[in-house]
């Protein structure tokens, strides 16, 4: 490697993890986020010769990644989640609508593909900042980037740029090539946007504080031990429940009790792993087959408050996945 290669990959590669985060936040896949990603590494370095200097490195490389994704939402429209297709499902004894191949699905993203984990562990001379992990971690919420594909492109970069990474201005209009005053304007007709089809915020749980991470166990000894019990002391009454890939989803707590009764099985027939996906509690699912192993299904994420877990968002996916969160395609039966 070259001395020019060296320096850079010192410079630019500390960048990449919140890179994969701005992305993701604009496109709603992490799959699209890692390609736009690497094509903004790719066309940094082939311009890397004639970069002068005259913003920062990191101002440089943002331009670069939202330009990418702007140009790749020209070829498509938003991602969604079931509940942004229509009202909630009547009946939930009814099987679920066949899977809608024609729709864009938002996607989750592992926290540890964009966030800097700080070790439970971690003694007073750790520099990672926790407050700036926890507003990644807000940053990714499904509900909010859900909400922000609503949005037009530029309106979107604006946005994150500005009011997300911290970008001034000044900074955001040398991006895009336009005058603050532009900038300043359609950053007013995001916010007005983002308040019309933004939910109400609530007061959502760190999935690293120890409710969270009861409510999680509790989630998932509900499902393994098929104790409907369980489930139903863990959810909220206005908890719901959406199966992405399909445009079926549910709202209440007694209709959610209703759909997970037909699909809990007995006790056994589901093993899950704890992970945690767009800065919530997660779990990666797996079922029982006939061979009596434990196949990836996908990933479940759980938004949690301090009186219970409000929504319950159903991504399958199977191996491929479940692989994203660094976990295996299957387990051996347990004894």
């Amino acid at each position: 490697m070259t001395e020019r290669s060296e320096e850079f990959v010192r410079q630019t590669e500390p960048l990449r993890r919140e890179l994969l985060a701005h992305c993701y936040r604009m496109l709603g896949s992490v799959d699209e986020a890692a390609e736009l990603v690497q094509e903004t590494y790719l066309r940094a370095w082939r311009s890397y010769g004639t970069f002068e200097g005259r913003s920062s490195l990191r101002t440089w490389l943002y331009r670069i990644a939202t330009n990418a994704c702007l140009s790749a939402l020209e070829q498509r429209g938003r991602r969604v989640l079931p509940s942004g297709l229509g009202g909630p499902a009547e009946d939930p004894d009814a099987p679920p609508g066949p899977a809608a191949s024609e729709v864009a699905w938002l996607g989750p993203v592992p926290d540890a593909a964009v966030t800097h984990e700080i070790p439970e562990t971690a003694d007073a001379r750790d520099t990672r900042d926790p407050a700036a992990l926890f507003a990644v971690r807000d940053s990714v919420r499904l509900a909010l980037v859900a909400a922000l594909q609503y949005l037009p492109g530029r309106q979107r970069a604006v946005l994150l740029l500005r009011e997300v990474l911290g970008f001034s201005a000044g900074e955001v209009a040398a991006m895009f090539g336009v005058s603050t005053a532009s900038v300043k304007s359609v950053l007013q007709r995001a916010r007005a946007r983002l308040d019309e089809v933004a939910p109400s915020p609530e007061s959502v749980i760190e999935p690293t504080e120890p409710h969270a991470r009861d409510l999680l166990r509790q989630y998932i000894a509900g499902f393994e031990n098929a104790d409907m019990a369980a489930l139903e002391k863990a959810l909220r009454a206005d908890a719901a429940i959406e199966l992405v890939g399909t445009r079926t989803w549910f709202r209440g707590r007694a209709t959610c009790l209703r759909y997970l009764a037909q699909v809990i099985g007995s006790p056994g027939d589901w093993l899950m792993t704890p992970t945690r996906a767009n800065g919530q509690p997660a779990a990666a699912t797996y079922y029982r087959t006939a061979e009596g192993t434990h196949q990836a299904l996908g990933v479940a994420v759980l938004s949690v408050t301090p009186t219970g877990i409000t929504r319950i968002t159903v991504f399958p996916g199977g191996p491929g996945l479940v692989a994203r969160f660094g976990l295996p395609s299957s387990h051996p039966s347990r004894s």
